[in-house]
């Protein structure tokens, strides 16, 4: 039986490299812009005084597998053609920019020395940061002005778990030229801060006391096909692209093509009676507040990138998009999810 060929990623087509295993992507850390950010991570913790070093590898996600002492980066990072496919099926490749990058190794170097160092077993920490033994859930609910947490990550990351407070926490203060003293002064998280400070005093030229470093979810167990990971990926993640709420908009409102006279541009009734939608939502569903503006944006927007309008007088607008975003708040309030997962 002949050898396949290595792929090609600069002259593959489309259709072939979607059709490509991603076991059989050649592409690596070593020799790429990922080997000089690692490297940078590496001298960030050796200024620190720090002698643990993670090793990096390609995944299929940002990731550090729980009690191991490695990374995992992204594979669409180690090339541009996977890039520009990442971004073509999830709008966004997460980590392409060299700050953002730096900023995710750093949270994730955060969870390898976490387990490397065995952090969680002392008491303080646990005074500090709670339980490591919380249950991860698949979502969190957060309070976007809380002061008890840093903000390093997007989305409030440090308030979905313990663990999390404390990488996010080391994230920050591992962060080159961030004055954390100044910028969280009459914070609580400011207390964490300098726990952690402290704490990596006392690791100072101290090798970890653990060092397994199995490699799970790297890509050469990733025998699925480009086209199947995006699919399955896709699926997932689908509460985060701007068409998740199309299907009832369509169902809702008229196109622009169907706008006759009389009609009103469906974003403007929301942004007009955004504050009242806001208070009536957030008091029946009981959700937070800014669960719900976050919900009613991402309509509002969606309805002006459509060109929706509707004929219908306001009142009868404002009582469908109540019931269907309540909906979706007391589906996320039960299940984490605005809606059930599809099979």
């Amino acid at each position: 039986m002949p050898l396949k060929s290595p792929v090609n990623l600069d002259s593959i087509s489309d259709e072939a490299l979607l059709g490509t295993r991603v076991c059989d992507l050649p592409v690596t850390v070593s020799g790429t812009w990922l080997a000089d950010c690692v490297e940078q991570l590496y001298r960030e913790l050796a200024d620190n005084g720090i002698l643990f070093r993670p090793k990096c590898f390609l995944a299929d996600e940002w990731l550090t597998p729980e009690n191991e002492t490695c990374i995992g980066i992204p594979f669409y990072l180690a090339h541009p053609r996977l890039t520009a496919l990442e971004k073509h099926f999830m709008e966004r490749a997460e980590g392409e920019e060299r700050t953002e990058c730096m900023k995710l190794l750093r949270h994730e170097a955060g969870h390898a020395l976490y387990y490397a160092y065995r952090i969680h077993a002392r008491r303080k920490w646990q005074r500090l940061f709670g339980s490591a033994k919380t249950e991860y859930g698949e979502t969190y609910r957060y309070r976007p002005y809380s002061r008890n947490f840093v903000r390093h990550l997007e989305g409030h990351y440090a308030q979905y778990h313990p663990e999390e407070d404390f990488v996010e926490t080391f994230a920050v203060w591992l962060t080159p030229g961030l004055d954390w003293r100044s910028r969280y002064r009459g914070w609580k998280a400011l207390d964490k801060l300098n726990y952690v400070d402290r704490l990596m005093n006392t690791l100072r030229g101290r090798p970890p006391r653990h060092t397994s470093a199995r490699q799970y979810w790297r890509i050469s167990t990733l025998r699925c096909t480009l086209r199947h990971y995006y699919k399955r990926k896709r699926r997932a993640m689908a509460e985060e692209f701007p068409d998740f709420h199309d299907s009832f908009l369509k169902k809702r409102f008229l196109s622009g093509t169907e706008n006759g006279t009389g009609s009103q541009p469906a974003a403007a009734i929301l942004r007009k009676y955004r504050k009242e939608l806001v208070d009536n939502i957030a008091l029946i569903s009981g959700e937070p507040k800014h669960l719900i503006r976050e919900l009613l944006t991402a309509i509002q927007k969606r309805s002006r990138q459509l060109d929706l309008s509707t004929v219908d007088n306001e009142s009868a607008v404002l009582l469908s998009i109540s019931a269907y975003i309540t909906s979706l708040a007391k589906n996320y309030q039960y299940t984490g999810r605005y809606r059930g997962k599809k099979a």
